[in-house]
């Protein structure tokens, strides 16, 4: 790979994605294989003025061997000084960058009431420290090539020319060219999204209505007052503006938890817990998922939506038109960071705080009762089509059109 185009990749997370900010502690999660895009992170978040780059390294065929080996009991149990990171980290408030690259399904094969088990138990100490920071630092998702993950992408290709055409295809998601301004092509991209953002959010919507020759056939409330975000967010300690996820072509919202009913149809698969999940669509009533059933991964879907209690209610639904340049790239990503922006998707599980207005004057339990769903997880899975519709429902009872035909009406 080109070692140039990699350091302006390191550039544009640090500058542009978490906007690293002078003095600030810095975390920075990567795997093993991914040892000098790391690299030349850390020396951009150094650029940037950061006083300390901390490293959590991870590798997928290690925590394999783990759940083939060790027992329930000892990959739940969080130990305390893991938890004293998580206080740490509470009290530093570092930007975090996670660059992902995993093979979509190093975990097939492993029980799901393991993988499931094992996430409930880490969770039920971890989450609260997770909720305390919310809104108070910069984080972002990215992505890297790896040869597991390109060879899925392109089966058809060898190892190099896949990893090859995997980081090229990356490049061109997040808008580096090698030529271009990329702090000006993504201002004016955020710009864009929070045009759509302000425009949903002067309508008012009470409910969207989904509609696809699919099958899809669905409705959802939202939460009166909520905000549409997109693309750019804020820390609210600092007022650093950032981009969570690189790349991002949606406009989202958390919707009213326990409101919504009908049945979405999944049109590209979902990798979760190191499983793919494909051919699937799921059945909501009342509020909750009532019904699902997979081509692939049938029971470890299921146990998704069991995790906990609001594992089977929304906590987003997302807007992405068809002309999204990663759905029209063609490319199956089989990494949700890439294939949710690709088309509309809908999320399981935790809803977003930030929908909230003044948010960070309230508590979670505050922020709860008005709708916003919680949850250990948070899970997106894609249900934008060609001909896909997305109606928008008033106070009085007007509709709007939204998406026609899985674009902006």
């Amino acid at each position: 790979m080109d070692i140039k185009m990699l350091g302006e990749y390191a550039k544009l997370m640090v500058k542009v994605g978490a906007n690293v900010q002078k003095g600030q502690k810095v975390r920075l999660y990567a795997e093993v294989d991914q040892h000098e895009l790391a690299a030349l992170v850390a020396r951009e978040c150094y650029n940037a003025g950061a006083s300390y780059v901390e490293m959590f390294w991870s590798c997928g065929a290690i925590d394999r061997l783990h759940y083939e080996n060790a027992s329930v009991e000892t990959l739940g149990t969080v130990l305390p000084w893991e938890e004293e990171r998580q206080k740490q980290m509470v009290k530093d408030l570092p930007a975090r960058i996670f660059i992902e690259s995993a093979d979509p399904d190093e975990l097939s094969g492993i029980p799901a009431d393991v993988i499931s088990t094992v996430g409930q138990m880490r969770s039920k100490v971890l989450k609260k420290y997770r909720d305390e920071i919310d809104g108070k630092h910069q984080w972002l998702i990215v992505a890297a090539a790896s040869p597991k993950w390109a060879k899925k992408v392109f089966p058809d290709d060898d190892t190099e020319t896949a990893v090859e055409k995997l980081w090229k295809a990356i490049f061109s998601c997040v808008y580096l060219d090698g030529e271009n301004d990329w702090q000006r092509v993504w201002k004016k991209h955020t710009d864009t999204m929070k045009e759509k953002a302000d425009w949903l959010n002067a309508q008012g919507f009470k409910s969207l209505k989904y509609k696809s020759s699919n099958g899809t056939d669905f409705s959802v409330e939202l939460i009166p007052g909520a905000k549409w975000c997109g693309a750019a967010d804020i820390n609210r300690v600092n007022g650093a503006a950032y981009v969570p996820n690189m790349p991002t072509e949606e406009v989202f919202i958390s919707p009213m938890k326990g409101k919504c009913d009908g049945k979405l149809v999944a049109t590209k698969p979902l990798s979760w817990s190191g499983n793919l999940i494909d051919g699937f669509e799921v059945e909501f009533k009342n509020g909750r998922v009532s019904g699902c059933k997979a081509k692939q991964g049938e029971d470890i879907l299921k146990k998704m939506f069991a995790m906990d209690e609001g594992a089977s209610m929304l906590g987003e639904v997302a807007l992405v038109p068809k002309e999204s340049p990663i759905n029209k790239s063609g490319l199956l990503f089989m990494n949700t960071l890439f294939d949710e922006n690709a088309c509309c998707h809908v999320a399981v599980g935790e809803g977003f705080q930030e929908v909230i207005d003044d948010f960070e004057n309230k508590t979670l339990e505050e922020i709860h009762a008005m709708g916003v769903n919680d949850s250990i997880i948070h899970v997106d899975f894609m249900v934008g089509s060609d001909d896909l519709d997305i109606t928008g429902v008033k106070e009085d009872g007007s509709e709007v059109s939204i998406f026609v035909n899985g674009t902006w009406a």
